[in-house]
Formats: structure tokens, C-alpha cells, sequence
């Protein structure tokens, strides 16, 4: 288990205490050392979310599953995400991972998922929406988003919609919190490959 939380990390060993003997490791870096120095480990669950300041050189979660994927190709690997959402799920997967599991699951589905990757099979927290699905964004918020990704500026999308451009700004900005996007071209991105938009 990599997490720099204390308590997520008494929350998972209390879920899989039961069915397997837990290690635990406060950052990605020390766990990729442990698990090429001492091998053997079944599956790793990996936190997706940034680690703490002080760290050196931190792995990004999806950086730290690729390390432990080529470090030991036969480990099952949990990406445990911070949001049940497509896009987080798709991308720990392409990673490397087996699983994904959001932190708002249920202990029991943290178990499934420990298990499916031990047995190297695919396990996504039934929350994460279905791939193409259209609920994400609202309609006004995909027309900006084609918009943008036609490439539209703001004030392009403000006309062709009728809107004024903070409004534009707004929707867009609650988009990139919904995406879970830094900026307005990875929202664009993660809206083409989620097929939010066309």
C-alpha cells in the first residue's frame, strides 16, 4: 500500500487484512526501492494523488505504476484515484494498473479490486461512468468544449452562443473542475478521448 496518509493507509489494511499480508510505504519512490529490492509483492495499490511537499523528486501516480510495472511485470497493480471519473480510470489503466478504485469506494470493492489484480484481471469501481458517457458535462458546457476544440477562442464561443465571455469563462472554468483539467487544452483533450465531444 503507497499512500502518504496514515489513515488511508489503517482504511486499506483494515479492508485486506483479512485476505493478505500488507506492506506499507509512505512514497512512490521508496516503494518501486522495496518492491525491486525485496521483490515478491502480489499487487500494490498506488495513490494517484500528489504526494506531500518535502518529498524528493516525487513519482506522479501514473509514473510510479509504469516504475512498478516495469519493475515487476507480473504485479497486479490498484490505482486508487481520488474521483470516480473515466478519465482517471482510463488513464492509470493505459499505465499500467489492473484496477482502479476510487476513495470514495466501499471497502469491499477495495478487496475486488485486490483481487482482480492479483489474478491480472481488469476491475473499475462501478461509480466511474461508462466510457462515451455524455452525463459529465452539461449541454451548454459541451457546446464550448467543441467549440474550443474547433478551435474557438472564448470570445469565438461567446458570439457563436449568444453568451457574454465571462459567462463563457465561467462554464469553461467549471469544466476544467469537472474534468479535473489544469488548463483549457487538457480539458479539450480529456473531453475528445472521454467522447464528450466530437
Amino acid at each position: 500500500m503507497i499512500d502518504a496518509h496514515p489513515l488511508v493507509r489503517l482504511g486499506v489494511r483494515n479492508a485486506l487484512a483479512g485476505d493478505f499480508e500488507i506492506h506499507e510505504s509512505e512514497t512512490r519512490g521508496d516503494a518501486v526501492c522495496l518492491i525491486r529490492d525485496v521483490g515478491s509483492i502480489d499487487v500494490a495499490i498506488v495513490d494517484l494523488r500528489r504526494e506531500l511537499e518535502g518529498t524528493e523528486a516525487p513519482l506522479h501516480g501514473n509514473e510510479a505504476i509504469r516504475a512498478l510495472r516495469k519493475t515487476a511485470p507480473g504485479m497486479g497493480i490498484v490505482a486508487h484515484g481520488d474521483r470516480p471519473e473515466r478519465h482517471l480510470a482510463s488513464a492509470a489503466l493505459q499505465a499500467g494498473a489492473s484496477a482502479y478504485v476510487a476513495r470514495t469506494a466501499d471497502a469491499d470493492l477495495m478487496a475486488k479490486a485486490a483481487w482482480a489484480a492479483l489474478e491480472q484481471e481488469r476491475f473499475i469501481d462501478p461509480a466511474v461512468p461508462p466510457s462515451g458517457s455524455r452525463g459529465k458535462l452539461t449541454r451548454r458546457q459541451r457546446e464550448i468544449m467543441q467549440l474550443l476544440a474547433d478551435g474557438g477562442s472564448i470570445v469565438v464561443a461567446a458570439r457563436e452562443l449568444g453568451l457574454s465571455e465571462q459567462t463563457v469563462k465561467t462554464h469553461t472554468k467549471n469544466v476544467l473542475a469537472r474534468l479535473g483539467a489544469r488548463n483549457r487544452t487538457h480539458a479539450v483533450a480529456i473531453a475528445l478521448r472521454e467522447s464528450l465531444i466530437d
